[in-house]
């Protein structure tokens, strides 16, 4: 029986789960990291600690395959909190695998990590030299079943001894959750009663592989579909509006807001997806199903507990003797299709800016023509968060990987791409979109992409400035001085650490990046785009108002 060491038995049992480890190597991690690379992991390294964690949870998200991140204890387990706390609140399952205390005590520069990460809503496993196998996959199976991110500790009085040995259970599969009430011939009701339905789907739809199912649903309802931008393109095809929420046109929002019946698949219902309480009409009998327990907004009316896939293609089984009127259904698709060939479309923004800069706008759909078809899109958070999933073509789900917004943070992008980089397919291109303050944040991985992408495409939106606070602050009289960056030649950073690069004043000098792809797209190319802080995006306006509304009747 071959012998390990409790860092060695961690490492063997996450090798029947993961193939990837992103991290920084130091003195509570070596031992792991040295067995983890005797098993065939591969390891790609990164600068940052936060990129250890940023890094597994986009590659979760591009691949739909569990990664894990490694740091040492104290300061590298601290530098990584941000990234772990954006995981948990995302609902990504991801392992983060650290150093921690002695077992005998700790040490006056130890801190009480368990706690911190508790903190954050995070569960921590430390292991033992009796159970560091039986601990890892506990931490591991809990991860995986509560989409989540867990920590395993390994103390450093620990890692390098001998660990018992263990016999392991097989993993047990995942149990399915059955419509054991009844709810399900409820909704089918509904569903057939509806005149003008909506099948809405999000994240959860998406990871529960209910697309085929769902889609065939709202084919046989007559349905029109939509999706968070987590799910975008997820139930394209006749009838399709595209995202619900901010990112969405008002000719959609319009038509999403006269459904009579909304199914609502997978999707939390989050503020920004319900326009701030302006999506649905007040009259729309609103579904959910999803794999919560319990309803996720106020306006649920009709709530099932349940596998997606499951329950979408128990209610095909269910109409098979109840669907609705072809007749009325195909009018309410065909007044769709009018409306949204007739209505504004998103704005295509402007040749002249106030200040002679670019306009994100016409930028983001110049972009979008001259990307390559296979892409996948890493977009950090920040005031420009919506142009990629409102210009750009994004062709499945896990195509689009918004960092930071369920934290709210900026500065993942960079580390994430590396994640992202590591998890695509053969002949897809990776296109991070990033501001000038996130990129800055994370600036220490633009090393890390490199080294980690066989093609990749850096698209930077620099307006010298942190726009969003420009925008809701700034137009408000405060002062601009902090929310002000110098303006950086990131193309010239770029070069020095290996990227091809340029920099886009006009739409004309994305030449450079066009001559890039067509010589055949290899290595990372870094455009880094002078745009105007002088547009607002509709997204943030829309914000910015229910906010005021909400001070206003507060205030009445």
């Amino acid at each position: 029986m071959t012998t390990f060491t409790v860092s060695g038995r961690v490492a063997q049992v996450l090798s029947s789960y993961v193939s990837d480890v992103f991290g920084v190597m130091g003195n509570g991690n070596v031992y792991f990291l040295d067995a983890a690379e005797q098993l065939g992991l591969r390891f790609s390294a990164v600068r940052h600690e936060g990129a250890a964690i940023a890094a597994a949870d986009a590659y979760y998200r591009t691949s739909g395959r569990l990664a894990a991140g490694t740091t040492t204890y104290g300061p590298g387990y601290t530098n990584a909190l941000t990234a772990l706390a954006e995981a948990v609140q995302a609902q990504i399952p991801v392992v983060l695998v650290t150093g921690d205390a002695p077992s005998s005590g700790a040490r006056p520069q130890d801190v009480d990590q368990a706690a911190i990460a508790a903190g954050l809503g995070a569960a921590t496993f430390t292991v033992t030299r009796d159970a560091a196998g039986a601990i890892t996959r506990q931490a591991v199976e809990y991860a995986l079943t509560k989409r989540t991110a867990v920590v395993i500790a390994i103390p450093y009085d620990l890692a390098a001894l001998e660990a018992a040995d263990e016999e392991l259970p097989e993993p047990q599969a995942p149990k399915m959750t059955d419509d054991v009430d009844g709810g399900l011939g409820q909704v089918a009701r509904l569903l057939a009663g509806a005149k003008r339905p909506l099948i809405l789907a999000g994240r959860g739809a998406h990871l529960a592989g209910a697309g085929p199912e769902l889609r065939e649903l709202a084919d046989r309802l007559g349905a029109l579909t939509a999706g968070t931008a987590l799910a975008l393109n997820l139930l394209k095809g006749e009838g399709y509006l595209g995202v619900a929420g901010g990112f969405g046109t008002d000719t959609a929002a319009g038509l999403m807001g006269e459904a009579d019946v909304v199914l609502v698949a997978g999707a939390s219902l989050s503020p920004f997806t319900m326009r701030f309480g302006h999506l649905l009409g007040p009259d729309s009998t609103v579904i959910q199903i999803d794999a919560a327990l319990q309803p996720t907004h106020p306006r649920v009316d009709t709530f099932v507990s349940a596998d997606v896939k499951s329950a979408a293609g128990q209610l095909l089984g269910m109409l098979d003797g109840g669907a609705p009127d072809a007749g009325r259904v195909s009018a309410w698709r065909a007044e769709a299709r009018k409306r949204l060939a007739e209505g504004p479309g998103h704005e295509a923004g402007s040749a002249e800016t106030v200040d002679g800069r670019l306009d994100p706008r016409s930028l983001a759909a110049a972009l979008d023509a001259v990307l390559p078809e296979r892409r996948t899109v890493v977009q950090d958070g920040g005031h420009f968060v919506g142009w990629a999933p409102m210009y750009w073509r994004i062709p499945r789900p896990q195509d689009l990987v918004m960092v930071g917004t369920a934290f709210q943070s900026i500065g993942l992008g960079l580390a994430s791409a590396v994640g992202a980089a590591r998890a695509v397919e053969d002949g897809r291109t990776l296109v991070l979109a990033s501001g000038d303050g996130g990129f800055l944040m994370g600036l220490s991985d633009l090393e890390s992409l490199i080294g980690a992408a066989s093609s990749a495409i850096v698209v930077i939106y620099n307006d010298a400035a942190y726009g969003a606070e420009i925008h809701q602050y700034g137009s408000q009289g405060l002062t601009e001085k902090p929310m002000l960056i110098p303006e950086v030649d990131f193309s010239g950073v770029a070069r020095a650490l290996g990227a091809e690069s340029a920099i886009i004043r006009s739409l004309a000098d994305l030449s450079a990046l066009t001559d890039w792809i067509d010589a055949g797209a290899k290595g990372t190319f870094v455009a880094d785009c002078r745009i105007t802080s002088s547009v607002r995006a509709p997204w943030l306006s829309e914000w910015m108002q229910a906010k005021q509304e909400a001070k206003a009747a507060v205030a009445g």
